[in-house]
């Protein structure tokens, strides 16, 4: 199949978070599934650095756009996966985060550049490029390219469409005249469409008018259909069950792997396990911390928000470090969260060693110098540091929600009498919940260390890698080619006002 994968961020080219790795492995696994797959990113300067063989492709003249719209080709490193790179100076020449400002505040600018940027793609989807290239799916992922379905499905004959959700938190949302504003075709103001309670939400957009709809893990997929996670979509969600599905993430095997990671004090697998103990080391020297092998070392790697429970971790620190507990947290995010971390840093500097900001090679020995990765999530759609800790033998502790649910068994009396457990899971509500759930690994830990290494070694057998959620993804696009495709222009909408 031909694929045309859009994204608004790609690792290596530029990341702020799981969908950059999302975008920069799954493209590379459905190639080797024998598909073509081509990304589509907005051209950032950082892209354009890093991206291979960067030449101009052709040139596209948009509705509602001042300037023609230059499409480059080129390659994404370490892969033979193609890209395109939607060149708009005005909307993509800007150093730093693709969607914040240096203030932290969105660009006032997001919905011109995004909808700049899903005009493109449709444009590409109906063979703008100059060898006439057409897909026969466009695969969408979050707020971004939420434009690329609804307008989409303006048009009789076309690729079928998938939105993929990675966080429904993050919905794209715009006052209505900008509506009006970016010159979108009058049918998509509705209920139907990309009207969310008399605002413009992209978000909506994907979800109402793509043939089908996936989140990262079936238990998201289950969540976001109740009020607690629905975010006032749920209602649209439910309507849409039958056409929502949920694949757990993969994660990149190449670039996580104890055995070859070029980040590590010492390389180590399942079968020199022992090696883990230097790696133990060498972190807690990094990060000033005493070198002791006794104490139970808990990482936190991810952004410092209060989704990922961060301040759960911050408030039981008081009545944690009682215990021979050591904790490694690197991370950036909220600014008051930041400076509550670095004043607890300053006060237990034997137990906490904190680095405000991202390093990935320190993120790399973070996870194979602990010995458990704490996980206090409110809500996750998929995650992918459990699935790092797995691999690399270090237990994670994970609130029941999303993808933790989906990828860590936690320990029980049937788990460990069939040796099926691969870490520990609680529901995060409060402070003592995970100052709990850090005891319980602490006691576990320090008793007998056969049960500790059962659970580590099953961790480590553990296959996440993204051949397999690549093939379930490849089931579903067959499905999705020979179905009757959805929400295209023959179904007259239910229209609301216009803005």
């Amino acid at each position: 199949m031909n694929i045309l994968y859009c994204t608004s961020e790609a690792y290596p080219l530029i990341k702020t978070g799981g969908l950059a790795d999302v975008a920069g492995s799954l493209p590379t696994a459905l190639n080797h599934l024998g598909n073509e797959v081509r990304i589509a990113l907005p051209a950032y300067p950082q892209a354009l650095e890093r991206a291979i063989n960067v030449k101009h492709l052709t040139s596209l003249h948009l509705d509602h756009t001042a300037q023609p719209v230059q499409v480059l080709e080129g390659r994404l490193p370490d892969s033979d996966v193609s890209l395109y790179l939607i060149d708009s100076p005005a909307h993509f020449a800007r150093d730093g985060n693709p969607y914040l400002q240096p203030d932290g505040r969105e660009w006032p600018d997001n919905a011109e550049r995004f909808a700049t940027f899903g005009r493109a793609v449709v444009a590409l989807a109906n063979g703008a490029s100059e060898d006439g290239w057409r897909p026969d799916l466009v695969h969408c992922n979050d707020w971004q390219t939420g434009l690329v379905p609804a307008l989409l499905a303006q048009q009789a004959q076309r690729p079928a469409t998938l939105f993929t959700i990675h966080n429904l938190s993050y919905q794209g949302l715009f006052p209505a005249d900008t509506f009006s504003r970016l010159g979108l075709p009058p049918s998509l103001w509705s209920i139907d469409g990309v009207e969310f309670y008399n605002q413009l939400s992209f978000l909506k957009g994907g979800i109402a008018c793509a043939d089908h709809v996936s989140t990262v893990s079936p238990t998201y997929a289950r969540e976001i259909c109740t009020p607690r996670f629905g975010y006032g979509l749920e209602g649209l969600l439910q309507h849409r069950a039958d056409r929502l599905s949920g694949i757990l993430n993969g994660m990149d095997c190449s670039a996580w792997n104890p055995r070859t990671d070029p980040h590590l004090e010492q390389n180590y697998d399942v079968h020199r396990l022992q090696r883990k103990a230097f790696n133990k080391a060498a972190l807690q020297r990094e990060l000033g911390l005493p070198v002791d092998a006794q104490t139970l070392l808990i990482g936190y790697v991810g952004r410092l928000v209060d989704q990922k429970g961060i301040d759960l971790i911050i408030d039981v620190l008081e009545r944690l470090f009682h215990h021979p507990v050591q904790l490694a947290i690197l991370g950036s995010g909220d600014a008051a969260l930041e400076r509550r971390i670095a004043q607890a840093s300053d006060r237990f500097p034997k137990q906490l060693g904190a680095r405000i900001g991202y390093d990935e090679g320190l993120a790399h020995r973070i996870e194979a110098g602990i010995d458990c990765f704490l996980m206090p999530s409110r809500f996750e759609p998929c995650g992918l540091n459990q699935l790092y800790s797995l691999r690399y033998g270090s237990v994670p502790i994970v609130n029941r929600t999303g993808g933790l649910a989906d990828s860590v068994i936690d320990l029980d009396d049937a788990s460990a009498q069939d040796y099926t457990a691969t870490g520990l899971t609680f529901d995060a509500e409060t402070p003592d919940d995970v100052l709990e759930v850090c005891l319980r690994a602490l006691r576990l830990y320090r008793g007998a260390k056969v049960d500790w290494w059962k659970l580590v070694i099953t961790g480590m057998k553990q296959d996440f890698c993204w051949l397999n959620s690549a093939t379930q993804y490849m089931e579903l696009y067959r499905q999705l080619r020979s179905a009757e495709p959805a929400g295209t222009a023959t179904t007259p909408p239910q229209k609301a006002a216009l803005p």
